[in-house]
């Protein structure tokens, strides 16, 4: 165990753990950035990102994840390539164990981990990733502007992804795997009312279908066994996410899915001096846009924490 104890530590490098190393940085407390085993998050599984504001000619996702990693370096933030395994928030100086087994003293801890997309786990689906399959049809919808698509799921998060690209596109075709849609009533009667979303009861896919590029779904009616192709060019899985949590749950309040729950209008937690950021403890936004206002609020947050206790 090293004697230092560090000011902030961030566990997690997407938008909103490097946008609280910029503002930890800046206002000089040295932060040390661990990026985890996605460093940048899942923005590094998108292609292009055109909604976040100051890149008027859009970005890679990856593109824009150096471009926030340098800003914070720039700054220098340490940042180092590990994951952090283990927490110990008993004690006013918290305790981080990584991968490698070094112990690392903080007096502040800010939680930037993410969530992750569950996927239906099928070769094609992860084969045309970012090529006509997607887990976000806020971030994705717009290139599929004036073209069929798919949406599968059957929860409130796959009923507003379907009327939203109903917005877009001509047709959108809902696979809902039983006989009927776990979303809140309200959401159903939305997707009912949409004209353009035809929604495929007891069906389940079977294949994302094409090359190079989605070119089409092959689906199975699990009552039938009759299997056909639906002609679409985007395959949106929305499933639900995983929030990238599981180290906390002995320290941290979560909600029944896994989020970290802060306080109202703050990130804190219930441990002093930790704080949680971006789609960790957001499971009704998750953009980056959001993630990374998150992160600048985590980051005073910390640097209101430190002052109080008259550490820095």
């Amino acid at each position: 165990m090293s004697d230092t104890i560090r000011n902030c530590t961030i566990i997690g490098s997407g938008p909103a753990g490097y946008t609280a190393a910029i503002y930890a940085a800046r206002a000089g407390l040295k932060p040390l950035l661990y990026t985890g085993k996605e460093p940048g998050g899942q923005l590094m599984i998108t292609t292009d990102v055109e909604n976040y504001p100051g890149y008027p000619d859009g970005r890679t996702g990856p593109e824009m994840m150096m471009d926030f990693q340098k800003q914070a370096e720039r700054f220098d933030t340490e940042i180092r390539g590990e994951m952090i395994t283990a927490v110990d928030f008993s004690g006013p100086v918290h305790v981080l164990t990584t991968e490698s087994g070094d112990i690392i003293q903080t007096h502040t801890v800010i939680i930037s981990t993410g969530a992750s997309a569950k996927w239906l786990g099928l070769e094609s689906e992860q084969r045309l990733m970012n090529v006509g399959v997607s887990a976000c049809a806020v971030c994705d919808g717009f290139f599929y502007k004036g073209q069929k698509v798919a949406v599968v799921g059957a929860g409130d998060t796959a009923a507003e992804e379907a009327t939203y690209l109903a917005k877009l596109c001509p047709e959108v075709h809902m696979l809902v795997r039983r006989d009927e849609m776990r979303a809140s009533k309200i959401m159903q009667k939305r997707v009912m009312n949409t004209k353009n979303i035809t929604v495929h009861w007891n069906t389940e896919t079977v294949e994302v279908l094409g090359k190079d590029a989605v070119e089409g779904v092959k689906v199975k009616n699990n009552k039938t066994q009759e299997t056909s192709v639906l002609d679409t060019t985007g395959f949106f899985v929305a499933i639900g996410h995983k929030p990238n949590t599981g180290i906390f749950d002995k320290w941290l309040d979560m909600d029944d899915a896994g989020y970290l729950i802060t306080k109202p209008g703050t990130t804190k937690t219930k441990v002093s001096g930790v704080f949680a950021s971006g789609d960790a403890q957001d499971n009704v936004y998750r953009q980056a846009v959001t993630a990374a206002g998150t992160g600048c609020m985590a980051a005073l947050d910390a640097e209101r924490y430190l002052a109080e206790h008259e550490i820095v």
